[in-house]
C-alpha cells in the first residue's frame, strides 16, 4: 500500500459515514481537551462508541475493547473534571519520574501478557502492537482524567504506534486522522504546560 495523495483520497472516499462521524467527533474531543472543556467527554463518548463497533468488525480485538474502555472513562472523566466547587476544581499537575517509571514498566508488562494471549487465543491481527496501543492508551486516558500534563506525550507515542498498526490493517483514513491527533497532541501539551507553569 503506497502512502501518497491518490491513495489517501481513495481511502477517504471509501470511509463509511460512521467512520467519518467518529473521526470528526474524535478531533472535536481533542480540541475541547486542550481547552479543558467538559464537553470533550461528551464528544469522546460518541466517537469511541462508533470506533468500538468498527474495530470489532475489523477484528482488531484490543482496539475495540480499548474504545469500550474509553466510553466508560468518558463518564468518569466528566465526573472527575466537574467535581468540587469552582475554587477546588481539578488542576493540571505533573508526574514525578518515579510515577513515569512505574507507568511504563506496568505498561510493558501488560503489553507482553495481553499480546501473548491475543496472539495465541484469539484471531487478533498484529497482537503485540495492538496490545501496546491498548495498554498505553488506558494509562494515558487515566492521566487525562486526572489532568496530568504528560498525558499528551504518552498520546503522541501511542499515536505513532497506532499509525503503523492501522496502516498495516488497511485503515488508511484513520492513519491520516492519527497524524492530525499527533499535531493536536503537541498543541495540547504546550497549551497545558503554559497553564501549569503559570500556576506553579
Amino acid at each position: 500500500m503506497e502512502f501518497n495523495q491518490e491513495s489517501i483520497l481513495k481511502a477517504l472516499s471509501l470511509m463509511s459515514s460512521w467512520e467519518i462521524l467518529a473521526s470528526i467527533l474524535g478531533i472535536a474531543y481533542i480540541l475541547l481537551l486542550t481547552k479543558e472543556s467538559l464537553w470533550a467527554w461528551v464528544f469522546g463518548f460518541f466517537s469511541t462508541l462508533i470506533y468500538t463497533i468498527l474495530f470489532w468488525e475489523g477484528a482488531l480485538v484490543s482496539s475495540s475493547l480499548l474504545n469500550f474502555y474509553y466510553m466508560l472513562m468518558a463518564f468518569y472523566g466528566f465526573y472527575s473534571w466537574n467535581r468540587g466547587t469552582e475554587d477546588d476544581k481539578l488542576k493540571i499537575s505533573s508526574y514525578k519520574l518515579s510515577n513515569h517509571l512505574e507507568a511504563i514498566t506496568t505498561g510493558i508488562l501488560f503489553t507482553l501478557i495481553i499480546g501473548y494471549l491475543s496472539s495465541n487465543y484469539t484471531d487478533a491481527k498484529f497482537a503485540y502492537m495492538d496490545s501496546f496501543v491498548m495498554v498505553f492508551s488506558i494509562i494515558a486516558t487515566w492521566m487525562v482524567t486526572q489532568k496530568i500534563l504528560e498525558n499528551w506525550i504518552y498520546w503522541i507515542i501511542v499515536d505513532l504506534v497506532a499509525i503503523v498498526l492501522y496502516w498495516n490493517s488497511g485503515y488508511l483514513a484513520t492513519v491520516v486522522l492519527f497524524m492530525v491527533y499527533i499535531t493536536l497532541g503537541s498543541f495540547g501539551y504546550f497549551k497545558w504546560r503554559k497553564e501549569f507553569n503559570d500556576h506553579n
